[in-house]
């Protein structure tokens, strides 16, 4: 427990001081965090908090290994402590490089993966499968490995969004973790925790609200990375699943803004990688709290999530079902009080699944058009053609329909209709087709409210030609647009282009 308490406080005093030469650090030299369109703050503030969360954990455990104890002993420079320092040093470097001169998503993300990769390498492994065959074990072992360490890297960066709000979540799950590691007896990871918990504790004294600094991607990519590295560094694979669910709990907030952002741009048609106001801090200031009062929420909500993480470990069975049922529940309301549910809406879901029947042709309306189409393509003469055009405006609920092509004989039709394509008797050649619904009176109806009208030309681009013209006619009062309806009548003005070309290009029977 000496140890931990060093370890704790030194990194707390390392921070406190550390912290205003960062920030003049960021001043000086252009890492600076200005007003802008997704920010919250209204002054240029430095980003370069990081350098003192990074220096002031890393002096700790230079501390802790001086003072000779049993746990500092745990600090000898062994592979897997080795790899991890490196990992951390690399993951905060690329972030401090972004905070002074802005990186792209893919280079970051590539140094992130290759951060994971130097735990993997390292030892720090996230075992969740044991196959029988040892590639694909280690093929298991390293996927899970870097899912874990750029979920949680994420998660931390995502949620620094508002003063103290990303360091103050990861400050009580810190303390989550020295508790529950002091318990299992793992006191290297306890102590760990506690440096990590100080450096962070010492940095909220300058980002709280309102904020003179902020930790920027070096230091949101480091505590990420920490925490992510520290959590599984003593694990066995018997323990993996609780090692996992319990920072998880405890980052809860920011995890599910992670996981969730991505499915929601993605509903919306956006990219999935690109930053918005969509996140968990965004739509409560929407909701009308100001900046400390969402920070002092999601604080309560991280420290409830931790104390079920407490919870969680001391519970068997049925109490374990049981509570995990009330968090879900909590969960779902806290969710749908945020308004997430209008992207996971039954209709929306409904209506994208039905989007994508209609372009598989799943469904069955979809497949008999398509017969349709087919026996129109399929037609031998032009009247065959409008007689299955005319099924399938029927079929849509269309009211009237006239088509009418330049042209009618193939010697014409190599020609094009509007270069003045004439008769013997010097007309242009033109034919007509007519169609109504039973009981539409298309001399009276026509001109009567509620009626939808189109107007499509019969045109082909290449090599570019018009064969005429298309009407159609639906009273919307009698039925109204279905959710297909305009798809199915391009595709109807396609087939009928392309019969017309196929007709057209037809070779001329000898003469007798």
């Amino acid at each position: 427990m000496t140890t931990i308490l060093i370890a704790f406080f030194s990194a707390l005093f390392f921070s406190v001081v550390l912290t205003p030469v960062a920030g003049r650090i960021g001043l000086a030299y252009g890492a600076i965090d200005r007003p802008g369109e997704r920010k919250v703050h209204a002054r240029p503030i430095p980003r370069s908090g990081g350098l003192a969360i990074f220096a002031s954990f890393f002096l700790s455990i230079v501390i802790v290994g001086l003072a000779g104890t049993l746990v500092s002993d745990l600090l000898e420079l062994e592979r897997k402590f080795t790899f991890l320092t490196a990992g951390c040093a690399l993951v905060f470097s690329i972030g401090l490089a972004d905070d002074f001169k802005r990186l792209g998503p893919m280079t970051k993300f590539v140094f992130q993966v290759a951060g994971a990769s130097l735990a993997y390498l390292g030892g720090a492994r996230v075992s969740l499968f044991h196959p029988d065959n040892w590639a694909v074990a280690g093929a298991f072992d390293y996927g899970s490995t870097v899912l874990w360490f750029i979920l949680l890297i994420n998660a931390v960066n995502l949620i620094d969004g508002l003063d103290g709000l990303a360091s103050g979540v990861v400050f009580f799950a810190c303390t989550m973790m020295v508790i529950l590691s002091t318990i299992g007896g793992r006191y290297l990871s306890a102590m760990l925790f506690a440096a990590l918990g100080g450096s962070v504790l010492g940095f909220l004294r300058y980002n709280f609200n309102p904020a003179s600094v902020f930790m920027g991607d070096s230091g949101s990519y480091f505590l990420g990375y920490a925490v992510a590295a520290i959590s599984v560094l003593e694990s066995t694979k018997a323990q993996m699943g609780a090692a996992l669910l319990i920072p998880v709990l405890g980052l809860g907030v920011p995890i599910f803004d992670t996981m969730l952002s991505p499915l929601r741009r993605f509903v919306r048609g956006k990219k999935m990688f690109i930053p918005d106001q969509g996140h968990v801090h965004h739509r409560l200031m929407k909701m009308g709290l100001n900046q400390r009062r969402i920070v002092l929420t999601l604080y309560g909500i991280s420290i409830l999530l931790c104390l079920s993480a407490l919870f969680a470990v001391n519970i068997r069975d049925e109490q374990a079902g049981l509570f995990m049922l009330v968090m879900g529940v909590a969960c779902v309301f806290f969710i749908r009080k945020l308004g997430y549910f209008e992207y996971l809406a039954s209709d929306k879901i409904y209506g994208w699944f039905r989007d994508i029947s209609e372009e598989a042709g799943l469904s069955r309306e979809r497949r008999s058009f398509l017969d349709i189409q087919l026996d129109i393509g399929a037609s031998e003469n032009w009247d065959a053609m409008w007689e299955n055009a005319c099924r399938a405006l029927e079929k849509l609920q269309f009211d009237f329909a006239e088509m009418k092509l330049y042209v009618h004989d193939r010697s014409s039709c190599r020609r094009d209709p509007l270069d003045g394509c004439k008769t013997d008797k010097g007309v242009a050649c033109s034919r007509d087709f007519s169609w109504k619904r039973t009981g539409f009176d298309s001399h009276g109806h026509l001109c009567r409210d509620c009626l939808f009208k189109l107007e499509l030309p019969l045109l082909i681009d290449r090599p570019s030609r018009n064969f005429g013209v298309l009407w159609l006619v639906k009273d919307l009062s009698r039925d109204p647009i279905s959710h297909y309806t305009l798809r199915r009548v391009e595709h109807l003005r396609r087939s009928i282009v392309e019969s017309l070309c196929r007709e057209c290009n037809k070779p001329e029977a000898p003469e007798p």
